[in-house]
């Protein structure tokens, strides 16, 4: 076991350790004289606690779990979503959580590492061959689509998007054919110009298409001005970052987040308090711990020789990938708002541990793949 921790690689330790750091400082500022002050120890604790899993998880040789266990986990994860829409805890409308007593737990944070692992499973039977449209493309799209619709039932179109950059990653690694990418690119693009179109010439089929939520989030994103009661959301996101300017209000100094402008800006919206008190600097430095993150794993991925690791990473990246372009994306206007962490600095539990065994894979496979 510790000639397995020697072969950690140290820098991605550092990048989570410091993540580790921010996360707590924001998280504190973000909930300062309010009624969630003290959540900030929650995470330092949490965080702490689900290092031990992630350093567990890569001392675990990957090639056993995606032969042994990727099957039955995914179809685990089914089961825990099932559960979710029947007996799932409804919170604000969505119904996505299972109460743990210890924590509220988010089946479909883990159903993307679940999803991962199969792919690679399925990937791998190909050995590098193209992909072969009734044999692959037909049967892995079935396997993402069940998902994707069950959480998009929920209603989660953040994470319903992150299950589909998986395997859109996924499958430009594994092979797949010039032929079949670009029609599935014409077939995405025209489902996305059809809905537009309705958007704009048919507002009451757009609406039986789309969940009323929906279409306030779209109509918000693009004319914020058009409801200010249901953009102010968005347009104090803006404002508070553009108040900080280059180098921020400085810590604690946020005036949006102090004047309690900004919802969930612990969760969801932490990267407006980071924007606003500590400025362009302070967000260029966070981002370029996520680009030297992606940057090792996708490192690690070139230098392994063996496929199931590959395609592994590659959906790690893919699923961090989307969620920061995501996240900063919606609350700086350039994207609808949806409900989706930034990955290891927002709060919440099943987030978090989605991401530390994300990371846990990784590790894994920098370990094992030798």
């Amino acid at each position: 076991m510790i000639r397995k921790l020697q072969k950690l690689d140290l820098p991605i330790l550092f990048i989570l350790i410091l993540f580790w750091g921010i996360s707590t400082a924001v998280i504190y500022s973000a909930t300062l004289g309010t009624s969630f002050q003290g959540i900030h120890m929650n995470n330092l604790i949490t965080y702490g606690v689900l290092l031990v899993p992630m350093l567990g998880l890569c001392l675990i040789d990957y090639r056993v779990l995606v032969q042994q266990l990727a099957y039955p986990l995914y179809g685990f994860g089914l089961a825990l979503l099932l559960f979710v829409y029947f007996k799932g805890m409804n919170i604000n409308g969505s119904q996505r959580w299972i109460n743990l007593k210890v924590m509220v737990f988010q089946p479909s944070e883990v159903m993307k590492l679940f999803l991962i692992l199969v792919l690679a499973r399925w990937l791998k039977s190909r050995s590098g061959q193209s992909l072969r449209f009734f044999h692959d493309l037909v049967p892995m799209t079935a396997l993402v689509g069940v998902p994707f619709l069950m959480v998009l039932q929920q209603p989660d179109m953040g994470t319903s998007i992150v299950l589909l950059s998986i395997f859109a990653g996924m499958l430009w690694i594994g092979n797949i054919q010039w032929k079949h990418l670009i029609a599935g690119t014409i077939t995405a693009v025209s489902a996305v110009t059809v809905i537009t179109l309705l958007y704009f010439y048919d507002l009451p089929l757009f609406s039986k298409i789309i969940k009323p939520h929906q279409l306030h989030r779209i109509q918000t994103f693009l004319d914020p001005t058009s409801d200010p009661d249901h953009s102010w959301h968005v347009i104090n996101s803006i404002r508070a970052i553009a108040t900080g300017e280059l180098s921020g209000e400085g810590f604690l100094h946020g005036k949006m987040v102090r004047g309690g402008f900004i919802p969930y800006d612990y969760a969801d919206s932490i990267f407006v308090v980071i924007g606003e008190e500590f400025g362009f600097i302070g967000a260029s430095v966070l981002l370029l711990l996520y680009f030297i993150l992606i940057y090792r794993m996708i490192k690690i991925a070139i230098e392994t020789e063996d496929l199931e690791g590959r395609f592994i990473i590659i959906g790690v990246i893919s699923m961090f990938t989307l969620q920061i372009f995501e996240n900063i994306a919606m609350h700086t206007g350039l994207m609808p708002l949806t409900g989706i962490a930034l990955p290891f600095i927002s709060y919440g539990g099943s987030s978090l541990m989605t991401n530390l065994l994300g990371m846990g894979l990784v590790l894994s496979v920098k370990i094992h793949r030798n």
